[in-house]
């Protein structure tokens, strides 16, 4: 299942990509917001990252004004790798090189048809491991402070 949330910067871009994903198949979780009024990106990115680190979602998709701010919040939840997307190559190969568990964009910077291609290109690649994963567990020790 795939968590997504957005705060009033990302309402419009979230709510084209939970078509998309719900028109392809995908089962998502929607951590709204549901309307577009002002709100915290950090209360948002904490939802959806502790829904994937609970194991209730997968991964995760986060939308603010530039990707910026709610990847910085998602990245302080111990166990989210998350990385901000403003390209199609970028999305791949954050999924096949650094395994990103969330990926953020910014609904005021990448257009609809662009952010939708990168959210595929996210999640039709996969890890590809190997030296890749040497990496991924240096990060996790950086995480837990060794």
């Amino acid at each position: 299942m795939i968590a997504i949330g957005a705060d009033h910067g990302g309402f419009e871009l979230k709510n084209k990509i939970v078509k998309w994903l719900l028109d392809n198949g995908y089962d998502i979780k929607d951590f709204g917001i549901y309307e577009n009024k002002s709100v915290d990106y950090p209360d948002i990115a904490e939802v959806v990252c502790k829904s994937i680190i609970s194991g209730e979602c997968d991964r995760g998709i986060l939308v603010c004004g530039t990707g910026i701010g709610i990847s910085i919040a998602a990245n302080k939840i111990k166990g989210i790798r998350a990385a901000v997307c403003g390209d199609i190559y970028s999305a791949a190969m954050t999924k096949r090189h650094n395994n990103a568990n969330v990926i953020t964009l910014g609904g005021r910077v990448v257009g609809e048809d662009v952010g939708i291609e990168i959210v595929k290109a996210w999640l039709t690649n996969e890890f590809e491991g190997g030296r890749h994963q040497n990496r991924i567990d240096k990060i996790t020790n950086l995480e837990n402070n060794r």
